[in-house]
């Protein structure tokens, strides 16, 4: 599984998703992950973004490479809220106070810590939040400059948007906050801004934590009544992780063990969704798809581990993809 977070040890990776959807043709997509749209939204000082013009370039170099080997490009524009300003995973993962070096004042949609021993996040007001979406939109249409073929809106994992869909987070008594139509609220308009500049033809994904994994907060139940929702906002996809909100939440981790709300998700609402989460074999992810929990497979941690397991999924299934022609004596038959 990838969690898609410095916080959680693998910022800026890339994820493939396998047995793609008919929204990118059933072309192989690679996703960067965790793109800040903003300075303070970057998890750690080490983190992707593509807040400013200066970084159009470089990523297209990325897109034009994926591109050329035949793949989709997609980027995944996040902000990170009150899990901002943190150490790299490797150098320990603390939080930096706003006041340190490599530090900054998080931001979020009410003025709660991660950890009762973090600092305290500064609540958004109105203009901060007209700010967060502009943010976005100028995200997108850099994005769209860069060659990106699809974009995913984190809105998990605790990071702002989740923060303010989930009751646990937001403690707001205005529009954007209390009830489940208001907590929705800055997710739909974040959307909308985004759409200003990004071509319809072009997919929109989200991805979600379909559940907080804690007494009180966000449930499965309110992912598919959200989903309902967005299969007329022009959303695509949605993709189902969950937790990262709740430190002390318990998760019972296992294989495959956040399917099913990429199958309830999918069920009650008819959106397209993908499933994640500790899927690391290739008959594992085909069996998902043939059976309709889902539509797509993303893989994060897997490829990691090991990077050229789409060629080996490909020969598990009978399927013949195109192999570098430098690795072709290493073909399996």
């Amino acid at each position: 599984m990838c969690e898609y977070s410095s916080k959680d040890g693998f910022a800026n990776d890339w994820h493939l998703v396998h047995l793609g959807s008919r929204a990118i043709g059933g072309a192989a997509l690679v996703i960067t992950e965790a793109t800040a749209v903003s300075p303070e939204g970057r998890i750690s000082y080490g983190d992707l973004g593509i807040y400013k013009d200066e970084h159009i370039d470089k990523l297209k170099q990325i897109t034009d490479f994926i591109h050329a080997h035949g793949a989709a490009a997609g980027t995944q524009l996040a902000h990170a809220g009150r899990k901002a300003s943190h150490e790299l995973p490797w150098h320990g993962n603390a939080q930096i106070p706003s006041d340190q070096p490599n530090g900054w004042k998080a931001v979020a949609p009410s003025a709660i810590p991660f950890t009762p021993t973090e600092e305290a996040p500064a609540e958004l007001d109105k203009p901060g939040i007209e700010k967060v979406k502009a943010d976005f939109k100028a995200a997108a249409a850099r994005a769209l400059q860069a060659g990106f073929d699809v974009i995913e809106i984190h809105g998990a994992h605790g990071y702002l948007i989740n923060e303010f869909l989930s009751p646990i987070t937001n403690h707001r008594t205005d529009e954007y906050g209390g009830s489940f139509e208001n907590r929705i609220r800055f997710l739909l308009e974040v959307i909308e801004s985004i759409q200003q500049v990004w071509p319809a033809e072009n997919p929109l994904f989200l991805r979600i934590s379909a559940t907080d994994w804690t007494e009180g907060g966000w449930t499965g139940d309110d992912s598919a009544a959200l989903a309902k929702i967005l299969i007329n906002k022009g959303i695509d996809l949605i993709d189902c992780s969950s937790g990262g909100n709740v430190a002390t939440a318990k998760i019972p981790l296992g294989p495959g063990y956040q399917v099913e709300f990429a199958q309830k998700v999918k069920k009650e609402s008819g959106i397209s969704t993908a499933a994640v989460g500790l899927i690391t074999g290739a008959k594992q992810a085909d069996e998902i798809i043939q059976t309709g929990q889902a539509d797509m497979i993303m893989l994060a941690r897997q490829l990691l581990r090991e990077p050229y397991f789409p060629l080996r999924a490909a020969f598990e299934l009978g399927q013949e993809v195109k192999w570098p022609d430098q690795y072709l004596r290493a073909k399996w038959h």
